[in-house]
């Protein structure tokens, strides 16, 4: 009869063989690169600062437009199971630099890229976020895009409206440039304490405050212009007509030729057209440095009559102070030859042409925090870090 040994199932644990796979799983997290989309070298610069900062080489690939116009993009490395960003500035052509993006997504998820993110410095269209009379919102329309394309994240930066961001059907990281043109007024301009913030139009009195309360300046809001805004367009809220002839018909169908009058028997209220008043400046700002904050200046008649303004009420000197420097059409023209001292521009935005028809025109670096927000989500870190001291309404 064996003898029983106490504590023997010891022995019997410790010769239990252990099973190997050659690999561990989920210990270490993948790869990621950086491609630039667009073969314009403006985004190429912007890339290459980022990579710098992060460490890492450029993603090998080629952008380019076949004789046809179409779109070919090619990816000249392995990105299976990696993290992707992709560095995509607006140029002037923005359709081109869209399809080059929504081209690139595509062939990166072909490819089996692990995630796909975006990093739009400027979010095209954004402009087109609000429904007009017959129109669409362009910009929702894009988010479907870029989604059906693959990407799985977008980094961009001072969005038009921050309710864009509930027309994605995936993460948005909203940067702000705020920090780095403060900066700059810190820095660059001799005897800021005497300046005082201007917000262009009462929309833009909340960013116009944040940046008030954080340089301990005074506010001056301006309202009234010379130009009907892009609120102000027809967005069919004065439909039906105002006529109210009646046919006598008292059926609930009214006649083919009458179509488009009112049911007989329903009064509407009448609607008064707006009529802006001139433009007027609220808060003193004779003696002080006037600095326009805003987040995009593109065409630049309303920054002019602004500017005179503001010189006729005694500013001496006047900055503009914007996150994406868009400067379309005879922008630059119209800044040499007005009273506007000085525009400051960040680089979300390629605006190399326009600094050269233009000296009054400074761009702010802002690639150090896109660095930043791809390295912490890339490891999975908090971006609170990149909010702080950044009010909800800046």
């Amino acid at each position: 009869m064996p003898i029983r040994r106490i504590g023997g199932h010891r022995s019997l644990v410790s010769l239990t063989p252990k099973l190997s796979y050659g690999f561990k799983m989920n210990v270490s997290r993948s790869g990621y690169r950086v491609f630039s989309a667009n073969s314009s070298p403006a985004c190429t610069e912007l890339a290459k600062k980022i990579t710098e900062r992060l460490g890492v080489e450029l993603g090998k690939s080629v952008v380019y437009q076949e004789s046809n116009t179409e779109t070919r993009v090619d990816v000249k490395e392995s990105v299976r199971g990696q993290d992707i960003f992709i560095i995509q500035t607006i140029p002037r052509d923005v359709n081109t630099a869209i399809m080059e993006l929504l081209v690139m997504a595509y062939a990166l998820k072909t490819n089996c890229a692990k995630n796909i993110i975006g990093v739009l410095p400027y979010f095209p269209y954004s402009k087109q976020c609000k429904m007009r009379k017959r129109g669409s919102i362009v910009c929702k329309l894009l988010t479907s895009m870029l989604a059906k394309a693959g990407l799985t994240h977008i980094i961009t930066m001072d969005l038009h409206q921050k309710e864009i961001q509930g027309f994605f059907s995936f993460p948005v990281d909203n940067l702000r440039a705020s920090p780095f043109l403060i900066q700059y007024i810190q820095e660059e301009i001799p005897d800021y304490r005497n300046a005082i913030i201007v917000a262009k139009s009462p929309s833009a009195a909340k960013r116009a405050q944040s940046y008030a309360e954080r340089l301990r300046l005074g506010l001056a809001v301006m309202h009234g212009e010379a130009h009907h805004s892009e609120s102000d367009m027809a967005d069919g809220r004065h439909s039906p007509p105002l006529s109210r002839t009646t046919t006598g018909h008292t059926g609930l169908e009214l006649p083919s030729s009458s179509r488009h009058v009112p049911f007989p028997g329903i009064e509407l209220p009448m609607m008064m057209a707006k009529e802006k008043p001139p433009i007027t400046v609220v808060g003193d700002v004779g003696g002080r440095i006037a600095i326009i904050v805003d987040d995009i200046i593109d065409d630049v008649e309303d920054f002019v009559a602004a500017a005179e303004i503001l010189k006729e009420r005694g500013a001496y000197k006047i900055y503009i102070m914007a996150t994406h420097g868009l400067l379309s059409a005879d922008a630059p023209r119209l800044i040499e030859e007005s009273a506007i001292d000085e525009v400051v521009v960040t680089n979300t935005v390629p605006h190399e042409v326009q600094k050269l028809q233009c000296p009054k025109i400074k761009t702010v670096d802002v690639s150090m925090i896109l660095a930043e927000a791809i390295r912490r989500i890339h490891n999975g870190e908090s971006m609170a870090y990149l909010f702080r001291n950044i009010a909800v309404d800046d």
